[in-house]
Parts: structure tokens; sequence; C-alpha cells
């Protein structure tokens, strides 16, 4: 079930939530709309539901599979909605929240009791909660709790299956744990899925395309590895990630930061001016002396080697801060100490000028 919606605005008061949106998610796909807090994110995932109206417009447009859905209330459009906070109902076992949903359709649409009953167990099998149906929710870790107000949204059978924040209320290592079983699930059901969050590591990890959201305007849309390694305005690469951030310039077609000059073909049509130079921690590598090439001098203030990289904190000689994620193998045979002075050097970079980017 493919959605399309098609230039949505929608304002609350004078605040601006949405300016004129489009987006087409395709059928099984899983896509995250990411971005700080205040970009738009949750309101488009409400306007999908149809828990909130877009402004009016004969231009705007929702579409469940290549039909409209724009004037179709909540109720009508088959979505499945979990929220943050589990939203479980305290006085029921866990089989009877998963089948709440099923139980006060009309009569006339309404599954038998053995039809209940069986979907609420294979429920629980593609949870990995088999033999937890008539625990409550107090009996549940917060990770379980979650997993069973998805098959609660999954129990109705849903076209599609919108998610906002769902792991938000949850420590890092639960939701690590969850978010990888998220993916796993979505291989398995292959349900359009639609995922609020404001985790860069989450959409990363989860998503099959991630939707950028910044100001109430779409930023990007791409893969994981698109956004992350192709960002197309300054706003992706440095929400996005770490990144050491350089003010340099544009002079006859090249990009001068301090000693460097960096070869960028696009610059050769731009007039000469100011451009901002974007480096990730782990495109750096540092040096104990020149090696026959300029780099920018530096001066190190912290060391911090604990985790899968260490990570170098240093200071330019005109006081920028930079920092340098090297691997163990090599930061041990730097045999780096504080104060010492060393050279930085791009192993890739990225220049924004303005009205334009590389």
């Amino acid at each position: 079930m493919s959605i399309e919606i098609k230039h949505i605005s929608k304002t609350f008061g004078s605040f601006a939530a949405l300016r004129d949106v489009s987006l087409r998610v395709n059928d099984g796909e899983l896509v995250a709309l990411l971005g700080p807090s205040g970009s738009g994110k949750t309101t488009l995932l409400r306007i999908i539901a149809g828990l909130e109206t877009p402004d009016p417009d004969p231009q705007n447009e929702i579409l469940f599979h290549d039909a409209s859905v724009t004037n179709r209330p909540v109720g009508q459009r088959r979505v499945g909605f979990v929220f943050q906070h589990y939203a479980l109902f305290r006085h029921m076992s866990v089989f009877e929240n998963i089948a709440f949903g099923l139980r006060v359709r009309p009569r006339s649409e309404r599954p038998s009791k053995s039809e209940i009953r069986d979907r609420v167990n294979h429920l629980l099998k593609l949870i990995q909660l088999e033999g937890f149906g008539n625990r409550y929710p107090s009996q549940l870790s917060g990770g379980q709790r979650q997993r069973v107000a998805l098959a609660r949204a999954l129990a109705v059978e849903p076209k599609v299956l919108l998610l906002d924040e769902p792991f938000g209320a949850l420590d890092a290592k639960v939701r690590q744990g969850l978010r990888s079983w998220l993916r796993k699930l979505h291989d398995e059901i292959h349900l359009t899925s639609v995922l609020v969050t404001h985790d860069q590591e989450e959409a990363l990890e989860v998503a099959d395309r991630i939707v950028v959201m910044n100001q109430a305007r779409i930023e990007q849309v791409g893969s994981p590895d698109e956004v992350f390694h192709h960002p197309a305005t300054p706003f992706v690469m440095e929400f996005l990630g770490e990144v050491n951030v350089f003010r340099g310039r544009v002079s006859n077609g090249r990009v001068l930061l301090g000693d460097i000059t960096l070869d960028h073909a696009h610059c050769i049509s731009q007039r000469d001016g100011s451009a901002t130079v974007y480096m990730r921690p782990h495109e750096l590598d540092i040096k104990l002396s020149r090696n026959g090439s300029p780099g920018l001098a530096a001066r190190v203030v912290r060391l911090n080697p604990a985790g899968s990289v260490a990570k170098v904190h240093l200071k330019s000689s005109d006081g920028a801060e930079i920092q340098v994620d090297l691997t163990l193998e090599r930061f041990h045979e730097l045999n780096l100490a504080h104060d010492d002075e060393v050279f930085v050097y791009a192993k890739n970079a990225r220049v924004f000028v303005p009205d334009f980017a590389i």
C-alpha cells in the first residue's frame, strides 16, 4: 500500500508546522521522518493518519494506493498507530490488549472468538512474547510493553503502520535491541510503515529511506547511505552525525582552507567568495610531521580512547576545535599525548558555497 501526500501545509495559529510538503512512500517501504523538535515530522504523521487535517488548499491531497483518502476520517483509513507511551490498558491482560481492536468492531465485521484467539497467538509469536498472554502491562518491561502496543496496532490488519517515536521512552540499550527487532519484523511482514524519530542512529539503521525535515519543510529524501554520505544541504550535513566545520573561501575555482587547497571542478564557475567546508571526524587523519603537503597545524587537548574508535580533540592554530576519530590501531601507533603538536589531513571533505553544494 503506497502513500502519497501532495502540497500539504498546516498552521496552528501563527505557527507553520508544515509548508507545502510532498512525499511518496512506496508499497512495503519503511520510511523514517527524521528531524529536530518542531520540524513538522509528527504533524505530517498525524495528517497521514487522519488525526489532523491539512490547511484547505485545492492542490493538497493524501493518497493510499493512488486512491484519495483526503476527506476520510481516521476510522476509515485503516492505519495502525503506535505511540511513544504504549497506551496499553492496565486492567487488561496482554492477550486482551492485543485483541481489543478486533473485539470492538461492529458485529458484522467482528471475527469469531476462535479467529481472534488464533490471530492474537500468531502476533504473540511474531513479537516474541509467546506465553505472556495472561500477564498484565505492569508485569512487563518497557521494551515488552512497546512490542505489545505494536502487536495491538497490527491485529486490526492495517493498510499502513505509523510509529511516532515508539522507542523514545526507553533507555539506550533497549532501544538498540528493539530497532534491530523492528527491522527484522518489517522484513518479515513488509507492511508500508512510516517512523517518526529524532534519533539519527535509529533512522540510519532501520529505514529503507530517510526524510530529513527542518523548519516545516523536507530538506532531503534518500537512502541512509545517500543522506549520510551525500548530504544535499548544510543542515543535513550538520544534523546527521558529528562533523567539523571550517570557514574557507573560493578563489579561481579552488577552495582555500588555511594552507590547504581543495580542488573542486564545480567551483570553477562560482565567483570568488566564502565557503563552508565540512569534514567528518573519521574522514581526518593525524600525522606527527608534515608529509610534504600542507596540513592544519593543531594541538592535542583531549584524548578518549574508550570505545570502538579513539576520539582525539584538538585545537587549531587559529583556535578552531577539531575532532578526529582514529582506529585504535592508528591511535596506538601515533602514541599521542596531551599538548602534542600535530598536523591534521583531510581524507574527504564536502564544500558548500552560497546557493551551491559539492
